[in-house]
């Protein structure tokens, strides 16, 4: 079970309110977020989402970096849940991860009500 911890929040009429954290579930975010925020992600994001799936050199040549950087980059994504990867043959092929992004927007829209 993840951890839990309590935080103590006031209302503005002066009650107390117990807020629930579950401190991993939020260090997922965060790390969701961060690899979300970065510019050349986002359209790594865009072409797989074109493209369905790509070879990391399709995406660094489409892209025009380098090899070394798509890899760090798709690496990242890859970590956060946001892409998924299957080996086929010699070649791994990475697509969108479409139940993770599904989470994200919603945690996205909720966090901003």
């Amino acid at each position: 079970m993840a951890k839990q911890s309590k935080i103590e929040a006031f209302k503005l009429n002066g009650t107390k309110e117990e807020i629930h954290v579950v401190f991993p579930e939020l260090k997922k975010m965060v790390l969701i977020t961060r690899a979300l925020e970065h510019e050349l992600r986002r359209k790594m994001i865009n072409l797989l989402s074109d493209l369905n799936k790509m070879t990391v050199t399709e995406v660094y040549l489409k892209m025009k970096i380098e090899q070394s950087v798509a890899s760090q980059h798709l690496a990242i994504l890859r970590k956060a849940g946001v892409v998924s990867s299957v080996r086929e043959g010699k070649f791994i092929f990475y697509s969108l991860n479409k139940n993770q992004l599904e989470k994200i927007a919603s945690f996205v829209s909720a966090a901003a009500e």
